[in-house]
C-alpha cells in the first residue's frame, strides 16, 4: 500500500469522525438540553391582518394574573404606539406585520424578536421594575425605519 493511500485513508477517517462528533452534539443538545427548532407556528394571511381578528384592534387586555399586548408593526409605526402595562406581573406579547420584516426591542431589556409578515411571534415576560422603556424597530423595513419606535410604561399594580 503506497503513502498515498494511507494518507487518503487517514482523512476519510478523520472526516468520518468529525462528522460523528457533530451529529452526535446536536443530539445531545437536542435531547438533554431542550433545544429545539421552533413549533406550533401560527400563520395569518397578512393581507387581513389589520382587518379581522385580534390584529385589528391592537392593544393591551389586563387580567387578573397579568396582561396580554396584541401589537401591529407596520411601515413605520407601532399600533399601539404607546403600551401600559402592570409591574411584576406576566406579560405575553403577540406581534405581527402585514408589510415587510421588523424587529422588535424593548431597549434594556433582553426582549428581542423579528417580526415576519404571515407569522405571529409571541414571547412573554416580567417587567420586575415599573419605569418607561423604548420600544423600537432593530430590523432595516426602509427608508422611514428610523422613525420607527414607540414606548412601554410599566405601571405600579394597582
Amino acid at each position: 500500500m503506497s503513502r498515498v493511500n494511507q494518507y487518503e485513508k487517514l482523512w476519510m477517517w478523520g472526516a468520518a469522525v468529525l462528522i460523528l462528533l457533530f451529529v452526535g452534539a446536536i443530539v445531545f443538545a437536542a435531547t438533554s438540553q431542550a433545544v429545539h427548532p421552533p413549533s406550533h407556528v401560527e400563520t395569518i394571511d397578512p393581507t387581513t391582518a389589520a382587518k379581522s381578528g385580534e390584529f385589528a384592534n391592537p392593544g393591551v387586555t389586563t387580567t387578573g394574573d397579568g396582561a396580554r399586548v396584541v401589537m401591529l408593526l407596520k411601515m413605520y409605526g407601532f399600533a399601539p404606539n404607546e403600551v401600559r402595562i402592570p409591574r411584576g406581573r406576566p406579560v405575553t406579547f403577540r406581534i405581527t406585520s402585514p408589510d415587510v420584516i421588523h424587529g422588535f426591542q424593548i431597549v434594556g431589556t433582553n426582549a428581542n424578536m423579528t417580526i415576519s409578515p404571515g407569522y405571529i411571534s409571541q414571547f412573554t415576560m416580567t417587567f420586575p421594575t415599573a419605569g418607561e422603556y423604548l420600544m423600537v424597530c432593530n430590523e432595516y423595513c426602509g427608508l422611514g425605519h428610523h422613525l420607527m419606535q414607540g414606548k412601554l410604561i410599566v405601571e405600579e399594580a394597582g
